[in-house]
């Protein structure tokens, strides 16, 4: 039949007399004619199998390959309403399978035509928003993207203010779409959602990243005008305006966010801003001021003990310290820089004093048991480091930063069955998991470490400890290409936690650093 197709539509026409409730022949043949013929036979068919969608679903497609966009509709229309009429049983699901079949296909117009007609199939009013928020989420992780996306359209069409369904349909077009089609919806989408904060932010984000800084401020003087008290729309113009240089724009900024506005935030990110350029004197004078109204806020507290402790203060960084546990006494990053106060002030009993205290007001907590053991560490007190560590796990069975600890306590030979434990007690935990890869790396099984290695930073792309171990291993056994390609995902996934990762982040050396930069630098440590 290849070899001849004359000769196959003869045969394929006759087939059709013989069997003419096959559907499979009428598309066969229907696909072998030209235009005019095609419409002809597929009317035929529709005549024979009237209960058949696939011929009204090619028949929309062959509109569709002829520029028929309004014609597509009408037919897939009228297919929903012919068919329910002659009893067939093709429900909304069985639709959106057609519909994704087309997009696989190429036949992305008769696809959205299936989902406009049929996406609203038997669905109550109430639960039309979370239902077609299902479909789309299914279409994705499908990979069809243009399915979800007229999913999204019409969900948007529906319910114009809802900010989630422009939030979604703003992340679809920003992971699949291009620059142009995330900017033209984020216009929309905050003309319908004026307060939604999200919208502007990634509007002006994009155009930032763009280059287009002019183009973010415009976005963000918009944004203000709509949510004139907004913490966010402040910071990110501060941002802004700070990484760009413009350091006078950003400090008024910051002074008119301070009257309107004055949040907890605002008053760190203007501490913070004095103290990046060196106004020291400035910081400390903003610190006394906000510690007075936020006294609660433990990230003031901080910046305050860090300031003094870098001046070599450290009887002034102490009692900042034992006035901010007092005041926080939950924040546990308040008691580790309290006790490596006095751990640098060579007073180790003080500082083993300040991380129990810690321990008692909060129980449970890894990292200070982590701080207690690394402080017995650092003074070669290993028998204590592990009786400790014995009493840590107890206390925090599931801890992977302390499990990661006790793998790395052990003799080498041993570190293999003391991460089968570990893996165990704390399934899926990236730091584990990052370990494990390390030890893999250690014995130089490069294709395991580089596996473990990737769990980790799918686990938790957030960690970026996880990356910069990665980034170390594949620069020392991967080619440039395995390199960029973790720098590349790295970027994407802006991680902000992890140990490491954290110091040279927050490091005022490295500040307007970007990931990559950050990623380097963390990879570079001896960690």
């Amino acid at each position: 039949m290849e070899e001849n197709p004359a000769d196959a539509r003869i045969l394929l026409a006759r087939a059709t007399e013989l069997v003419p409730l096959s559907v499979d022949l009428w598309l066969a043949l229907a696909r072998l004619e030209n235009y005019e013929n095609a419409k002809k036979v597929l009317n035929r068919a529709r005549t024979h199998v009237p209960t058949s969608h696939e011929v009204w679903i090619a028949a929309a497609r062959l509109e569709e390959q002829q520029g028929n966009e309004k014609m597509t509709d009408k037919i897939i229309s009228r297919a929903v309403t012919v068919l329910s009429e002659k009893g067939s049983v093709l429900g909304r699901e069985q639709w959106l399978q057609e519909a994704e079949k087309c997009e696989k296909e190429g036949s992305v117009g008769t696809c959205q035509a299936i989902v406009r007609n049929t996406i609203g199939m038997g669905v109550e009013e109430q639960d039309k928003k979370t239902i077609w928020m299902e479909d789309a989420e299914s279409c994705i992780s499908h990979g069809s993207i243009e399915t979800a996306r007229v999913i999204y359209a019409q969900a948007l069409k529906a319910f114009p203010g809802k900010k989630s369904i422009w939030r979604r349909a703003a992340f679809l077009e920003k992971s699949h779409g291009t620059r142009e089609s995330l900017e033209e919806l984020l216009q929309r989408a905050v003309r319908f959602c004026p307060q939604a904060e999200v919208l502007w932010l990634m509007g002006a984000k994009e155009k930032w990243l763009a280059g287009d800084v002019d183009g973010a401020r415009f976005i963000l003087t918009e944004a203000f005008k709509a949510n004139p008290n907004s913490e966010q729309i402040w910071l990110a113009a501060v941002k802004l305006e700070a990484e760009n240089g413009e350091y006078e724009r950003a400090r008024m900024l910051l002074r008119r966010a301070r009257e309107q506005a004055g949040t907890e935030k605002v008053w760190m990110k203007s501490i913070v801003l004095e103290r990046q350029l060196g106004n020291i004197d400035e910081a400390l004078t903003m610190l006394d001021e906000a510690l007075v109204q936020y006294p609660t806020f433990d990230k003031l507290w901080m910046i305050k003990g860090q300031i003094e402790d870098e001046k070599g203060e450290l009887p002034t960084a102490r009692v900042t310290y034992t006035k901010a546990v007092k005041n926080c006494p939950k924040s546990v990053p308040l008691w580790i820089l309290s006790s490596r106060l006095e751990e640098k002030a060579g007073l180790l009993i003080k500082a083993r004093a300040t991380l129990e205290r810690g321990r008692l007001l909060n129980p449970k907590t890894p990292e200070l048991w982590c701080e207690a053991v690394r402080v017995e560490l650092r003074g070669n007190n290993i028998s204590m480091a592990k009786a400790l560590l014995a009493k840590a796990l107890q206390e925090c069975p599931s801890s992977g930063l302390l499990w990661s600890e006790a793998i790395f306590m052990e003799p080498r030979p041993q570190r293999k069955t003391k991460s089968v434990d570990a893996l165990k007690k704390c399934d899926n935990d990236a730091i584990v998991i990052a370990t494990v890869a390390r030890l893999f790396w250690a014995e130089r099984k490069v294709d395991k470490a580089r596996t473990w290695f990737e769990k980790a930073v799918k686990v938790d792309p957030d960690r970026g400890d996880s990356w910069a171990w990665y980034y170390k291993f594949e620069c020392q056994h991967g080619a440039e290409q395995q390199q960029q390609d973790v720098i590349t995902r790295c970027v994407a996934a802006e991680p902000h936690h992890g140990e490491q990762w954290q110091i040279v982040a927050k490091d005022m050396k490295n500040v307007g650093k970007n990931v990559e930069e950050i990623l380097k630098l963390v990879a570079q440590i001896k960690i």
